[in-house]
């Protein structure tokens, strides 16, 4: 799954997100999500969510639901 359904994320899953900072190298951060905050069912850069730990980017890939 490329996170960009809102349908295929959960609170809990582990995912890797890219953050707002780390756009342009395309780094990934791996965490758990915490809250969904795109609203929208779709979106073509990735669902944004907040992990366990704060941090706020868009879904780049799902591992676990």
């Amino acid at each position: 799954m490329n996170g960009q359904n809102r349908k295929d994320v959960l609170p809990g899953m582990t995912v890797d997100i890219v953050l707002k900072a780390d756009q342009k190298s395309g780094k990934l951060t791996r965490g758990i999500v915490k809250d969904i905050l795109t609203n929208s069912s779709t979106h073509p850069h990735g669902i944004k969510v907040r992990l366990t730990d704060g941090q706020i980017g868009r879904i780049q890939a799902i591992y676990s639901n």
